[in-house]
């Protein structure tokens, strides 16, 4: 864990423990490579702008990121947060300075077996912000694995779909990828898939009843890429379905940045 490029201590990341403002991108890096390097550089860029009115270097990043990780494994997954620890819960309308802590945890083992869902009536605070704010969606994260479920799906009250806490979805519709049309955050690995596929995903509003209907449904994230699920709610979907399999091929196959 490195503040700025040194060794962080608890004293520093306190405000980031207890005020919990900020923002973040999380990457799978892989001999110190990652598939959409570029899309999260600008991600953290974009949201510095929203979130503290203020630029970040991307150059910086990528120097904070191999810094890190010239001790790491050859796999590991980065996550970078973007916060000011001088910033007050009472004042956090005062002029900020950004400060980049970067750290590190072991990936996800493949082979990666079939999520569990459980849905829930949940829409993120700034959906399009990749935000620290986590507490909603980790509580009904924690609702869901209690009730036995991997993780959570998100709707409005209509049922119409959004997003997991921390994963896109998408839906095999015949040879048709479908994203659900609704307030989400577009993950780096959704838009890897729909650049390789190119004019061959779609999206629009998908509720749960046409969710069941689907061939076959997926869940994306830097971490793991593509990932089956096999149920949400009560209903199940045999797997594996070969088209997913190819899918999976197609992102492992997208040429990785250099850090």
């Amino acid at each position: 864990m490195e503040l700025n490029g040194v060794p962080a201590d608890v004293n520093q990341i306190t405000a980031l423990a207890l005020m919990n403002y900020g923002h973040y991108t999380s990457m799978r890096v892989d001999d110190l490579r990652v598939r959409g390097l570029s899309l999260h550089l600008d991600r953290l860029v974009r949201d510095c702008r929203r979130v503290f009115d203020a630029d970040l270097d991307p150059n910086q990043i990528r120097h904070l990121v191999r810094h890190a990780l010239a001790r790491a494994p050859r796999s590991v997954v980065v996550r970078v947060t973007v916060f000011d620890p001088h910033l007050e819960l009472g004042h956090p309308g005062a002029n900020a300075e950004p400060h980049v802590l970067v750290t590190i945890r072991p990936p996800t083992l493949r082979p990666y077996r079939p999520l569990r869902f459980q849905s829930a009536v949940y829409r993120r605070e700034l959906p399009a912000i990749k935000h620290v704010g986590l507490f909603g969606a980790l509580w009904r994260r924690r609702i869901a694995q209690r009730n036995g479920f991997d993780d959570v799906l998100f709707t409005d009250a209509d049922s119409t779909i959004s997003e997991a806490a921390t994963s896109n979805i998408g839906l095999l519709d015949g040879e048709e990828i479908v994203w659900p049309q609704a307030p989400c955050l577009e993950g780096t690995t959704k838009r890897l898939i729909n650049q390789i596929l190119d004019g061959r995903t779609t999206t629009r509003p998908v509720t749960l009843s046409q969710l069941v209907e689907a061939d076959a449904v997926f869940a994306t994230n830097a971490a793991v890429g593509v990932r089956p699920i096999g149920a949400v709610d009560g209903f199940r979907w045999p797997g594996p379905h070969p088209t997913l399999n190819a899918l999976s091929m197609h992102y492992a196959g997208i040429s990785p940045e250099q850090v």
